[in-house]
């Protein structure tokens, strides 16, 4: 380490022993024409088990109570979106972008078999070429003004769900599971795999939970005794709806009617997610060494977003200081939409511009970065008003 280490590896070219891993940042914007305001991620352990229905099922009863909903088909190699909806047309691209396609309801679809020449043509890709492509959907395709969009991603914990949580800002996930036993261990990794990525976990969906007899009106569990209830407990987590085996679904799915199915099954998740959309979310970001607040803002390392809804941290990320140059900082947190900024230290040039765009200031933290956002949701994290005025200080500080 040199002497004159100033703790700032992202301005050093030293290769010392002391010098901090940097954290990769794999976060897409999605394009800039489209507007996307909640994003729910539909995963499964394994297949067969109707993640691609309730995908449909859920955009189409968002859409019937006044939604605009979309679906993203991540499932690039199992591609059944279209023909659910009964989609035969392509996607269309111009300059600007690729546009989705729109169901008989309004709902916008973009699936790989939108784009081949014939929907049996297989996707004959290896992994990271698909996970790249499903990125794509995100950055290239126009989304207009989208409530909510729904991910129907492929099954398994591999490069599709790992891309999808790594670039894409998602909400939360819905895990889609059925009553066999052996499906309780598959359901935990799936949900390890969310909690590792902190992305938040809506509830389970057991779909083909029974079949209900038209002649006597009796549920029969056709594929044994359901264990849902044991599987969300010992997860800490909701069962959000219990999905029947009936001859109408499949139909509607056969013929490409699935938008026009209606029933009570998923009420309650609809009134969660319209929950979600009611509630205001903020982003904090907290200038940082690493975990730690930082002294001066401009000579962060990084920055911890911290988005929060209901007081609670709901998403964090880390990027990377992107550089310093006079008022740079401040505006590049504006464009990411961040409300508060916290920090150490913060020259008066700086507070001026942030004050002018409306985000809160708060100087004179320290300490853990993600507790100091807890602390201010919380009320408990005040400015102190810990202005840099010595010239030293200024370009560190951000002025």
């Amino acid at each position: 380490m040199s002497e004159n280490c100033d703790q700032n590896c992202n301005s050093c070219s030293e290769d010392c022993a002391e010098r901090k891993e940097e954290k990769n940042d794999f976060s897409a914007k999605p394009h800039q024409m489209s507007s996307i305001k909640k994003v729910i991620g539909v995963v499964s352990g394994k297949g067969g088990v109707g993640k691609s229905l309730v995908t449909s099922m859920l955009a189409a009863i968002m859409n019937r109570r006044g939604y605009h909903t979309a679906i993203l088909d991540a499932d690039v190699t199992g591609p059944s979106i279209p023909k659910a909806f009964g989609i035969t047309e392509k996607a269309t691209v111009d300059e600007l972008g690729l546009f989705p396609v729109k169901t008989k309801t309004g709902i916008e679809i973009m699936s790989i078999n939108l784009l081949l020449e014939n929907d049996t043509d297989p996707v004959v890709w290896r992994g990271p070429i698909i996970a790249g492509t499903v990125k794509q959907f995100w950055t290239d395709v126009i989304w207009s003004d989208v409530d909510f969009m729904f991910i129907d991603m492929p099954p398994g914990t591999g490069d599709v769900p790992l891309t999808v949580f790594q670039s894409i800002a998602v909400d939360g996930i819905i895990v889609v599971t059925s009553p066999q036993e052996l499906v309780s261990m598959i359901v935990s990794k799936a949900v390890k795999m969310a909690e590792m990525m902190n992305i938040p976990i809506i509830g389970l969906v057991e779909n083909m939970s029974y079949f209900k007899c038209p002649d006597n009106g009796k549920d029969y569990q056709i594929f044994g005794d359901s264990h849902i209830e044991e599987i969300a407990d010992k997860h800490n987590l909701k069962v959000l709806a219990k999905l029947p085996i009936d001859p109408e679904i499949s139909a509607a799915c056969d013929n490409g009617m699935i938008e026009f199915i209606e029933g009570g099954w998923f009420e309650p998740v609809a009134k969660i997610l319209e929950k979600m959309e009611e509630k205001k979310m903020i982003k904090i970001a907290v200038a940082s060494e690493n975990e730690m607040v930082t002294e001066h803002f401009g000579h962060c390392v990084n920055f911890n977003i911290f988005e929060a809804a209901d007081d609670k941290v709901v998403r964090s990320e880390s990027i990377p200081n992107p550089g310093h140059k006079p008022g740079f900082l401040p505006n590049f947190l504006n464009d990411m939409g961040v409300n508060v900024i916290i920090s150490g230290g913060m020259g008066s040039g700086a507070i001026d511009i942030f004050n002018e765009k409306g985000i809160e200031v708060i100087v004179g933290a320290s300490g853990n970065a993600k507790a100091a956002a807890e602390a201010y949701l919380k009320g408990t994290l005040k400015s102190t008003g810990s202005v840099c005025h010595e010239h030293q200080h200024h370009d560190e500080c951000g002025e």
